[in-house]
């Protein structure tokens, strides 16, 4: 709560301007009081909501643009008093391996990050693949050919195993186009296949565990813990330079590493 003052109504009201009707709601003054509102108002309690918008409010003349303001405002407060959903959403299967890769800016530092999900909890955290002047799909496809490896590891392992990529050209790359690329000799109309390699090694791979696992596409930053930390995790494989792709060493701290 807010105790009305002089120093909040000077905020609310410039000096030789009226004040506006919205505000006059906002401090319970009729429109016939309107000349005494700083007699009526002064020692008054408002909510810090009000007091907020009334300060919001300063010399907007044009009744359409207040109402604007007031409800944008009450939007961000109904906004701000929902529950956030980055840690709800949990994973399913036996092993669930979240991937994602970053770019800033595209073209530029580059890398790659894995999060994976044994039982519903988080186990491991992984990254790397750093390139000086790499790209958003270069990083995507690296990171889902390390999920395809430690997929394979997991199925000798007896393990089912969901892989959940971001990259909708990554997947497409070695679930769909790729096909297409084979037969014609590793060509396509129209000019070069970028990032041909990288392909070529996860198509090989994919190839070999299809059968056994899932590759399905997720929604980036929707909620879901594990492609939140694989993307965090793209991050700190930037900022280490790590060209290796290798398990994250430090105390696993979901909140602390989300936060970054």
């Amino acid at each position: 709560m807010q105790i009305v003052s002089q120093a909040l109504l000077n905020l609310g009201v410039n000096e030789n301007k009226d004040i506006n009707e919205s505000q006059l709601v906002l401090l319970g003054v009729e429109q016939s009081d309107k000349s005494q509102y700083k007699d009526l108002s002064l020692g008054k309690e408002l909510s810090d909501a009000r007091a907020e918008l009334f300060v919001l409010l300063n010399g907007l003349d044009d009744k359409e643009i207040q109402e604007k303001v007031i409800f944008n405002y009450k939007a961000l407060q109904k906004f701000r008093q929902e529950p956030k959903e980055v840690v709800s959403k949990r994973p399913s299967g036996d092993v669930t391996i979240y991937c994602d890769g970053g770019c800033t800016p595209n073209p530029g530092k580059a890398g790659s990050g894995v999060a994976v999900y044994r039982n519903n909890e988080l186990s491991e955290l992984w990254y790397g693949l750093y390139e000086r002047m790499g790209t958003n799909n270069t990083a995507e496809l690296g990171a889902l050919y390390q999920s395809l490896l430690l997929a394979q590891k997991e199925l000798t392992n007896g393990n089912k195993v969901d892989i959940k990529c971001d990259s909708m050209y990554s997947i497409n790359c070695i679930k769909v186009w790729a096909i297409s690329w084979e037969k014609k000799g590793w060509t396509k109309k129209g000019g070069e296949i970028k990032n041909l390699d990288i392909i070529k090694l996860a198509y090989t791979l994919y190839n070999r565990i299809k059968k056994e696992i899932s590759l399905s596409h997720i929604k980036a930053h929707a909620g879901f813990e594990g492609n939140e930390l694989a993307d965090r995790m793209t991050m700190f494989a930037v900022e280490e330079k790590s060209e290796d792709f290798v398990q994250y060493t430090k105390t696993i701290d979901i909140e602390d590493i989300l936060s970054k």
